[in-house]
């Protein structure tokens, strides 16, 4: 799982803080806020949990991290950048810096396990024989190695959720993002699942997991950002999770 060799590491100084939101309200369009002068930072190599019930605007939350959506008001900044004055050409190397397991996966059927999983190095235009390796070895790490060249079709559940990871943090992005990764998948799996987000911040990976599973998250030492009402509310402290 070697990194990315197209992330701009040029553009970005060294951060005390991978994501710090002052400020920061959104909505869509002109309907009500749905979140509401949002304060936080994350660390390096942190690992949180974001709760609170249907519609609370988890999803909106992540999407303002990975750049898919811009607030109303207030700043974010990214690795050190403020996200409102990013250029067309530095916005797409943050965004390379960020893998993401989006709740409804977003599998393309076409392609193989491994194609999959190697899609965003074919964006950032590597070269099949200079990743095959890397991702042989990332599939088989999840669990998928001997399922490599099967179609999504053909995968459970709880293999697809894996797939969607590695295809996440193929390029060794330094912030993990999952939205309700365990949502389809039955306990067992879901432990398993979760165990694989432990492992790849033990590997430097700052981590943010949106979730409903209220028992993963009372099985962790993590800390937690409730949110309900558009307010975010800490519970524990903003520092790197327990190994």
């Amino acid at each position: 799982m070697s990194r990315n060799p197209n992330a701009a590491a040029a553009i970005d100084p060294a951060a005390d803080e991978v994501v710090r939101f002052d400020d920061v309200s959104m909505r869509y369009g002109r309907g009500p806020e749905i979140l509401s002068d949002l304060n936080f930072s994350l660390a390096p190599g942190s690992f949180h949990f974001i709760t609170g019930p249907s519609g609370a605007g988890k999803s909106s939350l992540l999407k303002l991290i990975y750049l898919a959506a811009r607030p109303s008001k207030g700043l974010i900044h990214l690795f050190g950048h403020d996200v409102s004055r990013l250029t067309a050409k530095t916005r797409p190397h943050l965004r390379r810096r960020i893998g993401v397991v989006f709740q409804d996966l977003l599998l393309l059927e076409h392609l193989s396990a491994f194609d999959n999983a190697a899609i965003p190095l074919r964006i950032a235009g590597a070269k099949p024989a200079d990743y095959r390796n890397d991702v042989a070895e990332l599939l088989s790490w999840v669990g998928l190695g001997e399922r490599m060249h099967a179609m999504p079709a053909t995968l459970a559940g709880g293999e697809k959720q894996r797939l969607a990871i590695a295809r996440a943090v193929v390029n060794r992005p330094e912030i993990l993002l999952a939205d309700e990764p365990t949502a389809n998948v039955d306990h067992e799996m879901a432990l398993r699942i979760f165990r694989l987000f432990v492992e790849l911040n033990r590997l430097g990976t700052t981590v943010v997991i949106a979730t409903h599973d209220q028992d993963l998250v009372a099985r962790s030492s993590r800390p937690v950002l409730h949110l309900e009402g558009g307010r975010l509310t800490p519970r524990g402290p903003l520092g790197p999770g327990a190994a």
